[in-house]
């Protein structure tokens, strides 16, 4: 038995095929997802989902959004994602030194919670990429 998961995000669908286990980064902490998981509705972090197939471990970096399990389905509607695969990790080395400068920077509140999150973005592509 595996499990049919679907990443979406406003302009495309990222992933579409099927996984054994899935781990997401839900906004309590990561979650696992096996094959006959109960009924799930969860709030998504910006984080890493790995997901496990026949292939190996593939990583998916989420920028927020809500996961639903029903019945071996995940649908994963996020606001962005990215496959591991694609990113390169001395880009996101030097974003993610850029993007800690700003929150240096950041004076009013506003652009701290923006910088904030943009930091969290940067460790999370250069996480799924370690």
């Amino acid at each position: 038995m595996s499990l049919n998961v679907r990443v979406i995000t406003p302009d495309k669908v990222v992933w579409d095929a099927v996984a054994e286990e899935i781990i997401l980064p839900s906004s309590t902490g990561q979650i696992g997802i096996l094959t006959d998981h109960a009924p799930l509705l969860t709030a998504l972090d910006i984080g890493v989902m790995r997901l496990k197939s026949e292939s190996g471990w593939t990583s998916i970096v989420l920028m927020e959004g809500f996961a639903e399990v029903e019945e071996n389905k995940v649908t994963i509607l996020c606001n962005g994602a990215e496959e591991a695969s694609t990113i390169d990790r001395s880009a996101a080395q030097e974003e993610l030194e850029r993007v800690t400068l700003l929150v240096d920077e950041a004076t009013t509140k506003k652009e701290k919670i923006e910088a904030t999150i943009e930091l969290r973005k940067s460790k999370a592509r250069l996480q799924a990429v370690a």
